[in-house]
C-alpha cells in the first residue's frame, strides 16, 4: 500500500490571488513552512468533514453523526448551512441533505477514516450502489496541512471541486478570512490560483443557491424551511400587560386566538409569542410568571398555527421557559439576550434541537439604554463582531449554525442614529460575522424595527400604533439590504412591502 502524507507550502500564486485575506505577518509564516514530506504527528489537527444523507430522518441522521463524532475524539467547532440538493450521478433517488463541519482531532488520517466509517455503519449504512441512497455519508475533505494518497483515502477529497453541494458548505466553515496557515494550506491544496474562493466562483458561487435543485434550508419542526426563497414575516403577539405597543390587548385566550387567526390570514409565516416585556426599563418577571402568561395561549393556538403550515416562536431569555414552550409545541426560540441572561440557554437549545434566534443586546432590558451601552466607534462592525461572538459560543455549545438565526437588535442598546446605520448596514454586519463563519453569515438574518421608539423620534409619532408607515419604510430598507425575516405588529401592510421588495430582488416561492 502506498501511503504518502505531505505538508504543503502554500503557493505564492494563492497569496497573490487573495491579497486582502492574508496579513504581512501571515505571509512570513507561510513562506517559512517546510516543503519536505513528514509523518503526521499525534498532535491535534484541524479537519473538515462533509456530511450527506437522503434516507430516513436526514436531520436526525446528522444530529446522531455529530454526537458520535464527539465520542470518537472529533471536536466539532463550526458548522455549515444545510443544503437540500438534487442527487448527483445516480439521479433516481431522494434529494440529499448536505453540510460540512470543521473541528479538531488527534486521530491520524486513516484512524479518522475508520472512525467515520464506523459511524456510517452504526447509523445503518451498508455497501450498495456507489453514489446511491444512504442514511449518512461522511467524507474527509481536509486534514491539517497534509495531503494523503493511499489505496482507500485521498485528501483533499478528489471530487470537491466538481460538487457545488460540497463546495457551498465548505465555504461556510472556512469563513472569509485566511486566519491561519492551515486554512492557507487548504486554499493551496485546491490547485486554483485564487484558492477555494476561485474554485467556488468557477462553479457559480452564490448564484447557484435557489437554482438547479440546490436550496439553503433550516429545520423547523418536521419541515425543512427554505427561508431564502422569499422574505418571511414574523407576527408579534404580546401577552404582557405593559408592552409599549399593545400591552394588555391579547392576554385573554379569546383575544389571542382572534389576533393569531388575523395575522395568519394577512400573511404571517411565524407567530412570535412574548410573555416578558423587553421594552426599555421594563421590570423583569420570573420564569414562573412568564410561563403562567404563556402556556394557556400557546396551548390554545398551537394546533391552529400548525394546521395552517405556519411556525410558532417563543420570545424568551429564560431556558426554563424555552424548554417548556418547546415541549408544548413551540418550534423556535427567540432570545433577545443572545444567551447572556441565562447561562443554561445554549445547552438547553442544543438538547431541544430547535432553531435559535440570537439577538444582539448589551446589558438587559432595564440597562440596555444606559449611556455606557450606547457607545460604539463603528456600530455595524461592533454589532457584527459581538453577535458573531455570541453565536460562535452557541455553536461551541452544540447548536449548529444550520439552526441559528441572527438578529442585530434594532432598538436594543442603540440610539436613533445607530438604529438607522444598522438598517442601512446589514451587509456590513453579515461581512463581520463572516470573517469567522460564513455558515453563520450565510444563515437567516432577522430585523425587528416595528413601532420602535426611534421611529417616533424621527417621525414625531408618540403613539406606537401610528408608526406603521415608518415601520414599512424601515423593513423595506432592511429587506433590500439583505434581511430574510421581518418581525412586525402590522402584518398586512408589511406583507405588501416585503412582496414588493421580493419582486425587486426576484425572489419567488413559499416559506414552508
Amino acid at each position: 500500500m502506498i501511503n504518502l502524507i505531505k505538508l504543503l507550502k502554500p503557493s505564492k500564486s494563492l497569496i497573490n490571488g487573495v491579497p486582502k485575506c492574508i496579513r504581512a505577518s501571515q505571509l512570513s509564516l507561510l513562506h517559512s513552512m517546510p516543503d519536505a514530506s513528514i509523518e503526521v504527528s499525534s498532535k491535534e489537527q484541524e479537519v473538515v468533514i462533509a456530511l450527506g444523507s437522503n434516507v430516513g430522518d436526514r436531520i436526525d441522521n446528522f444530529d446522531q453523526a455529530l454526537q458520535l463524532m464527539k465520542k470518537s475524539d472529533i471536536n466539532v467547532t463550526r458548522h455549515g448551512c444545510l443544503y437540500e440538493t438534487a442527487p448527483a450521478y445516480v439521479t433516481d433517488q431522494p434529494d440529499f441533505l448536505n453540510s460540512a463541519v470543521r473541528g479538531f482531532t488527534k486521530l491520524e488520517p486513516h484512524e479518522l477514516l475508520g472512525a467515520l466509517k464506523k459511524i456510517e455503519k452504526d447509523l445503518g449504512r451498508t455497501d450498495g450502489l456507489r453514489y446511491g441512497p444512504r442514511p449518512i455519508d461522511l467524507d474527509i475533505l481536509f486534514y491539517g496541512t497534509s495531503s494523503v494518497s493511499s489505496d482507500n483515502l485521498t485528501i483533499p477529497h478528489e471530487r470537491i471541486w466538481e460538487r457545488p453541494f460540497v463546495m457551498a458548505p465548505l465555504m461556510d466553515v472556512l469563513g472569509s478570512n485566511i486566519e491561519n496557515d492551515t486554512v492557507a494550506a487548504w486554499h493551496s491544496l485546491s490547485g486554483f490560483t485564487g484558492g477555494l474562493l476561485e474554485a467556488w466562483d468557477k462553479l457559480g458561487g452564490e448564484s447557484l443557491i435557489g437554482k438547479d435543485g440546490m436550496k439553503r434550508v433550516l429545520p423547523v419542526g418536521n419541515k425543512l424551511w427554505d427561508w431564502s426563497c422569499k422574505t418571511s414575516i414574523m407576527g408579534i403577539l404580546n401577552l404582557t400587560p405593559d408592552s409599549f405597543s399593545d400591552g394588555g390587548k391579547f392576554q385573554s385566550v379569546e383575544n389571542a386566538i382572534t389576533q393569531v387567526r388575523q395575522m395568519i390570514s394577512e400573511g404571517a409565516d411565524i407567530i412570535d409569542l412574548g410573555a416578558q416585556s423587553t421594552r426599555p426599563m421594563a421590570t423583569l418577571i420570573s420564569s414562573e410568571e412568564e410561563l403562567e402568561r404563556l402556556i394557556p395561549i400557546l396551548d390554545a393556538v398551537k394546533d391552529m398555527v400548525e394546521e395552517e403550515g405556519k411556525f410558532l416562536s417563543v420570545d424568551t431569555f429564560y431556558s426554563k421557559v424555552a424548554s417548556e414552550a418547546v415541549k408544548k409545541g413551540a418550534h423556535i426560540v427567540n432570545d433577545v439576550s443572545g444567551g447572556q441572561l441565562d447561562p443554561e440557554m445554549f445547552n438547553v437549545i442544543a438538547d431541544l434541537k430547535v432553531p435559535y434566534i440570537a439577538m444582539h443586546m448589551r446589558g438587559n432590558p432595564t440597562t440596555m439604554q444606559n449611556l455606557e451601552n450606547l457607545i460604539y466607534k463603528d456600530v455595524c462592525k461592533q454589532v457584527g463582531s459581538e453577535l458573531s461572538s455570541r453565536v460562535k459560543d452557541a455553536e461551541s455549545s452544540g447548536i449548529p449554525a444550520w439552526r441559528i438565526i441572527s438578529d442585530p437588535g434594532v432598538g436594543f442598546s442603540k440610539n436613533t442614529k445607530q438604529n438607522l446605520e444598522i438598517l442601512m448596514g446589514l451587509k456590513r454586519i453579515r461581512k463581520e460575522i463572516g470573517k469567522t463563519s460564513l455558515g453563520l453569515a450565510n444563515g437567516p438574518l432577522l430585523i425587528g424595527p416595528s413601532r420602535k421608539r426611534f421611529l417616533a423620534e424621527i417621525c414625531d409619532r408618540p403613539v406606537a400604533t401610528e408608526r406603521d408607515p415608518a415601520t414599512v419604510a424601515a423593513i423595506t430598507a432592511g429587506v433590500l439590504g439583505g434581511a430574510n425575516i421581518v418581525r412586525v405588529h402590522n402584518v398586512r401592510d408589511c406583507r405588501d412591502a416585503v412582496r414588493l421588495c421580493d419582486a425587486m430582488l426576484e425572489k419567488t416561492g413559499s416559506s414552508a
